[in-house]
């Protein structure tokens, strides 16, 4: 499916298994045909492709409205605006909320997002008052859409592409929603006073050597947790 539909396809569950689903034409239903021995059609309404729009809501966490560029924005809320299609991370997982939730507590000083994705907290970070704003990523895409979206937000954040083991750029604060694993191999990576970290259960229970946590938050299973070097 991968590569007769590189742009995508849906998995729709339907009795106990799993439906793979293209939006095309004739004649890509002749190409399944030839793959797949067989294919069922179905006509869908105008419009189709806009309605992936709809999964894509706003989302208010304390001062900070978040949503996508095609939604009204509040009028109380500090905009972040964020394009869902470009990476990862648009403001509406859990792990996103409440690292916005943390940071909204901190006061501002220099800020590095590590694995920055969409670039959803940097563009935060700098639209409560971070300065100077760095953020990087293992993933080019990533870069790429946080640079653009930072743009469009009007802010300036200077992203880098960086190994995975590097060394990274010092900063009063770090964020990282990330996995667990990676949070953990931060402290010998890092030269920061404050972290944030996310992106892992709540059941999960992480010590950081130098580091004491001072704050946990938790949200539908999910944890974040601010930590101070001792």
């Amino acid at each position: 499916m991968l590569s007769l539909f590189p742009d995508g396809f849906e998995e729709v569950e339907r009795d106990g298994s799993v439906e793979l689903v293209a939006y095309t034409d004739a004649a890509g239903e002749e190409q399944l045909w030839h793959v797949f021995g067989g294919a069922r059609s179905t006509d869908v309404e105008d419009g189709w492709e806009d309605r992936w729009r709809s999964f894509h809501q706003p989302v208010d966490v304390g001062r900070l409205w978040i949503g996508p560029p095609w939604e009204e924005r509040s009028a109380d809320g500090l905009p972040v605006v964020i394009d869902p299609g470009r990476a990862f991370g648009t403001g509406a997982h859990p792990t996103t909320q409440l690292c916005l939730q943390l940071l909204q507590d901190i006061e501002p000083a220099s800020l590095l997002d590590v694995g920055c994705g969409s670039g959803v907290l940097a563009i935060a970070g700098a639209l409560l008052g971070f300065v100077p704003v760095r953020a990087v990523d293992v993933e080019q895409a990533a870069v790429d859409a946080t640079r653009a979206n930072a743009r469009a937000n009007g802010v300036e954040i200077v992203v880098e592409l960086v190994a995975r083991d590097a060394v990274l750029p010092a900063a009063a604060v770090v964020v990282a929603n990330i996995s667990l694993a990676a949070v953990a191999s931060l402290p010998a990576r890092i030269d920061a006073h404050t972290l944030v970290t996310s992106g892992y259960l709540e059941s999960d229970q992480l010590t950081l050597e130098g580091w004491l946590r001072s704050e946990r938050v938790v949200d539908a299973g999910w944890a974040a947790d601010v930590y101070e070097r001792i």
